[in-house]
């Protein structure tokens, strides 16, 4: 049965509608996927300046997802880079600014051995030597210290998770600061460098 010309130009626009909606959900569909694949980054707000790390899950997926989860719980909010030592690295996360160590959760396993190394600007966890230690503190390279990379220095090496992708100006303005022993403390910023907010952030 042929269709007079209204029935056709009605019929023409379902269609059309249909298609639209179809590509708008495929699109809306795919958007997260593509946002879920990215790398995830944060933001740490620091006194001194921002800087923004890009962490890489595909290499350390259970120290990527601890770090995450105490960004989420603002564990490193006012806590303190306590540890500066120009040509080695910047470390915090642990101690509030009054140096009260913040409480964990239960550490992460070693992933030293992912490939990655710890080069200049790169973040690794920070541990004791029981290789299976690392909680909440972490260190940023201010060189490349391969002396830190699996197997070195004791057998099993230190776990690199992402790079700082911005803010390595501020990375060398905190190693060069001025340094004194604190209590049992040594090399502790003369004035305190304060992580103000860590944040996840779209790339």
């Amino acid at each position: 049965m042929s269709l007079s010309v209204s029935s056709y130009v009605r019929q023409s626009r379902r269609i059309v509608l249909r298609a639209t909606t179809l590509l708008a959900l495929s699109l809306a569909m795919s958007g997260p996927a593509l946002a879920q694949g990215a790398a995830p980054r944060v933001k740490l707000a620091t006194s001194a300046g921002d800087i923004v790390l890009e962490l890489a899950p595909e290499k350390a997926p259970k120290t990527v997802a601890n770090f995450l989860q105490y960004v989420r719980d603002k564990h490193y909010d006012g806590t303190v880079f306590h540890r500066v030592i120009d040509g080695f690295m910047i470390q915090g996360g642990g101690y509030a600014a009054d140096f009260k160590e913040r409480p964990t959760r239960a550490p992460v396993p070693l992933e030293a051995r992912n490939g990655l190394r710890n080069e200049r600007y790169t973040v690794a966890m920070a541990r004791t030597s029981d290789p299976d230690s690392a909680t909440a503190q972490f260190f940023i390279n201010v060189k490349d210290n391969a002396n830190l990379d699996a197997p070195n220095p004791d057998g099993h090496g230190y776990t690199v998770f992402g790079k700082v992708v911005s803010g390595t100006e501020v990375v060398d303005r905190i190693r060069a600061v001025r340094t004194t022993s604190q209590g049992r403390m040594q090399n502790v910023p003369v004035d305190p460098i304060t992580i103000q907010s860590a944040t996840i952030v779209a790339k």
